[in-house]
């Protein structure tokens, strides 16, 4: 039984009502997460967990994540259906969140979160290669403006939630916050619910020359994929990234507060600066990618990033630190749309949902280990430490770029 790769036709220059959408759903998928982390303290409190309790949880959605992301980008690949595919992922992540508001159990709030990292790992391998396809000529720049909903999500939840935390139960916010992702969802069903991204089967004597692979051949595509190797090397480079990224968030709030003295509202005002220089950063380094090269900019991001962690390191207890944090935001993420424009261009254009599955479920893995080598080098050498340790992984993450192969620099 043969199958046709059928792609989204390239949009119009002027035709970016995708692009919002997507932008926008992208946004709740990262709405979510920083939500969680405020909830997490009233959680444990009213669960009476301990820390490595509370570790735990965040531990399995990442291990979640990293088991899932292959497999959503396989089927990405072969079941279509895109609209569906992303309105399903955003929905199985509110609903997921929603049912940790009903749980009172321990091991039920660990299977609620490893139903979110489940539900997070269908929307990157869809939406991110939809772009691509749709926006061929501009993908860095197209993927940096995705890459925005993200930080917006990131930036803006705490403070809405915050908000309503003191005047709503946890519970009820928990609620509440999941009507937003329902009618995105909605929205992502009626408008795009009929564009396909993946495979679509053939009627019996269709000769209309469009391309075929059948299953065996998709499997052959697989197997040849992980024998690609800008795959491994873009996979194990944003692995490491990953690994500083999640660290950082670990830690920065930790150093805030118990090394500088910061109150909670001048500690969510810093890691709102490291959002918004993000979000500044994304189109100015995804419309430099279209243009300069992907190599060149990813870089000199990285290698700008390195050199800001040790700078912040020596600065550790100055308000320099402070400065540094958002200069800090602005290198860090400029590089994850170029990541995934590179990543597209690098692997076969029918196994893209796979290509960006292979690439989150590396990322998962190293934001799984960042948190706890941190804190065992912050435990045994201090809490500054854990800064030099940062600017050592992104260095590493440097490294592999170095060696891509130079077909793919652009």
């Amino acid at each position: 039984m043969s199958t046709a790769v059928l792609t989204p036709p390239p949009a119009s220059s002027g035709s970016f009502r995708e692009l919002w959408l997507i932008t926008i759903g992208h946004s709740l998928t990262h709405w979510y997460p920083p939500t969680f982390y405020l909830l997490l303290p009233l959680i444990g409190k009213e669960l009476g967990l301990s820390y490595s309790q509370i570790g735990l949880i965040m531990t399995c959605q990442y291990i979640a994540a990293a088991v899932a992301n292959i497999p959503g980008g396989i089927v990405t690949d072969t079941v279509g259906r895109k609209g569906v595919l992303m309105a399903v992922s955003l929905f199985w992540v509110g609903f997921s969140y929603l049912l940790m508001g009903f749980t009172h159990s321990y091991l039920m709030l660990l299977a609620c979160v490893s139903l979110v990292g489940f539900g997070n790992s269908i929307w990157h391998p869809t939406a991110i290669p939809t772009l691509g396809q749709r926006y061929p000529e501009r993908k860095g720049y197209v993927l940096s403006l995705h890459g925005m909903g993200g930080n917006v999500g990131d930036a803006c939840a705490p403070i809405v939630v915050g908000a309503l935390l003191t005047v709503f139960t946890w519970r009820e916010v928990v609620i509440m916050n999941v009507v937003p992702g329902l009618l995105t969802s909605v929205a992502l069903l009626m408008f795009l619910g009929t564009l396909r991204l993946a495979p679509k089967r053939k009627a019996a004597g269709d000769h209309s020359g469009e391309p075929t692979q059948g299953f065996a051949d998709y499997i052959a595509g697989v197997k040849t994929l992980f024998a690609n190797r800008s795959l491994v090397l873009l996979s194990v480079s944003s692995s490491f990234r990953s690994m500083t990224q999640s660290a950082l968030l670990t830690f920065l709030p930790l150093y805030l507060a118990n090394v500088m003295g910061y109150s909670s509202v001048w500690v969510g005002g810093c890691l709102f600066a490291l959002q918004a220089a993000g979000f500044a950063a994304s189109p100015v380094a995804g419309h430099l990618s279209d243009t300069m090269g992907r190599r060149s900019i990813m870089m000199f991001s990285m290698l700008a990033t390195a050199v800001v962690l040790l700078m912040m390191a020596l600065a550790g207890g100055s308000v320099w630190f402070i400065v540094l944090v958002a200069v800090l935001g602005f290198f860090m993420y400029a590089s994850r749309p170029v990541i995934q424009a590179w990543m597209l261009e690098s692997t076969p254009r029918n196994l893209g949902g796979t290509s960006i599955g292979i690439l989150f479920g590396a990322q998962a893995v190293g934001s799984a280990i960042g948190p706890l080598s941190g804190g065992m080098i912050a435990d045994q050498f201090g809490l500054l430490s854990a800064f030099y340790f940062l600017a050592v992984t992104i260095v590493i993450a440097n490294c592999f770029i170095f060696f891509m192969p130079k077909d793919f620099a652009r």
